[in-house]
């Protein structure tokens, strides 16, 4: 099920390759909501509050991983697109090795730091406990996250986004049936939330590897493919760690986000201090509400990843110059339908997390979701133009706009904290969009300088 991205029309083969992530994305969003839901209705609004806290804590770790193994499969795909088989299965045990050793530390690193960090983001004390539970099975988890990933990422660099798919459904299936085994049967509480997940993704991470070892024979691994080249490596670090640290620079916007709801919710937002609690578990699931509807970024974000690093690989700059064009005005017509949706029906998904204080919590949800859905269309840029550069083989330059999104995000939060304003903490995310969208477009056009048009229409 390979595909050569290289040819054809290359509207049509971005909106194939895209609709199978975009539903693969939106399961594997079920993981967290399946979580959130349950949580929610069966354990309560703190639980809830307590696995929305840890949200960017899990971005801030699993962003990095995810960003890591998608660079370090990058030269997977050009290697692919430039037709050198031996040299992809080169890049393919090179990652594996590479991911394995980076994982291991991360788990380390995040278990060994966890309850330092949740104190540092002001983490309310009715909530902490459940919040270092549900955190901990995830960080111990992390082998599961990356197993997942990376190969799903392996499969989709050599034109496969249908195949992970199929994992993910099932695992998401499988997850919602964790999810009510571990908290309503045994009474785990948010950490049985954390258990199903992580089994879930592992199983998804097993199916994807027998998949590769039964049907990808290109991938079939000798001796000398396992052997890690310096040249080689410093290329897949060279890609993949600039990633990695885009979404970590983004996910600690995030944190400070979190931080500034959390201190909300510890001295009270509105006339009475009780609402704090309300405007926390208001936003956690709002937040679940935007990153469903925002999955087709995601999902338009991978694709052209793929398809820049396969065209790259092929030296044919007049079909990404056509990738981009279609992948951007394809985000800007989603957006305007997208950000309608939100902004005014988006609200009434809220019970699909709660059941207890509905009309204060639909309150607030509505105040986010007004202020994210106007700025769907930046939101845009950010997602196609940053994961384009990255399949183009720019590491740097993208993770330079990571730190534009950390500006945006953390000075409007900052202020938030301090004038005690909701408003301002859903306003932080639009900010970081505006500013990482532009200079990515601006980033954009100086590189194709480089690839004079003269040059590109002899293809």
């Amino acid at each position: 099920m390979e595909k050569d991205m290289t040819v054809g029309n290359p509207t049509k083969m971005i909106l194939d390759f895209t609709v199978p992530l975009f539903i693969g994305n939106v399961f594997q969003q079920l993981y967290n909501m399946a979580d959130t839901i349950i949580v929610g209705k069966f354990v309560g609004a703190n639980a809830l509050a307590a696995v929305g806290s840890t949200g960017t804590i899990m971005f801030l770790i699993i962003g990095f991983l995810q960003g890591m193994t998608a660079g370090f499969t990058v030269p997977t795909a050009q290697k692919f697109g430039a037709g050198d088989m031996k040299s992809v299965r080169k890049t393919v045990g090179s990652a594996a090795i590479l991911s394995f050793i980076v994982s291991a530390i991360m788990t380390v690193i995040s278990m060994c730091g966890m309850k330092w960090l949740l104190h540092f983001m002001n983490t309310p004390d009715n909530i902490f406990d459940d919040a270092y539970r549900y955190i901990m099975v995830i960080c111990a988890g992390i082998f599961a996250q990356v197993l997942y990933n990376l190969l799903a990422s392996i499969l989709r660099a050599l034109g496969n986004s249908k195949t992970p798919l199929y994992f993910l459904i099932l695992a998401a299936v499988l997850n919602i049936v964790l999810d009510l085994v571990f908290i309503i049967v045994f009474h785990m509480g948010a950490a049985g939330a954390a258990y199903a997940t992580v089994i879930s993704q592992g199983i998804s991470g097993v199916l994807c590897l027998v998949y590769i070892i039964r049907r990808v024979p290109l991938l079939k691994l000798t001796k000398d493919d396992w052997k890690l080249d310096a040249t080689l490596v410093k290329i897949q670090f060279g890609i993949g760690f600039p990633m990695a640290f885009q979404y970590s620079i983004t996910a600690v916007g995030a944190m400070m986000m979190q931080s500034a709801l959390n201190i909300l919710g510890a001295q009270g937002v509105g006339p009475e201090k009780g609402e704090g609690s309300v405007a926390i578990a208001g936003f956690t699931a709002a937040s679940k509400i935007e990153q469903l509807v925002t999955q087709v970024y995601v999902a338009l974000g991978t694709t052209m990843a793929t398809y820049c690093a396969q065209n790259m690989g092929a030296g044919k700059i007049l079909r990404i110059r056509q990738g981009f064009r279609s992948a951007t005005w394809m985000g800007f017509a989603y957006a305007v339908v997208a950000g309608i949706f939100v902004m005014f029906a988006g609200k009434y998904l809220t019970p699909l997390f709660l059941s207890e204080n509905l009309s204060q919590i639909m309150d607030y949800v509505d105040i986010y979701l007004k202020c994210v859905g106007l700025f769907f269309i930046p939101l845009t840029l950010v997602n196609v133009y940053r994961n384009g550069i990255q399949g183009m083989g720019f590491g740097v330059l993208p993770m330079m706009a990571g730190v534009a999104e950390l500006i945006g995000r953390g000075v409007v939060a900052i202020k938030a904290a301090q004038y005690k304003s909701y408003v301002g903490v859903c306003m932080a995310s639009p900010a970081a969009w505006v500013l990482a969208g532009g200079l990515l477009l601006v980033m954009y056009f100086c590189i194709m300088k480089k690839y004079p048009r003269d040059f590109a229409s002899q293809e």
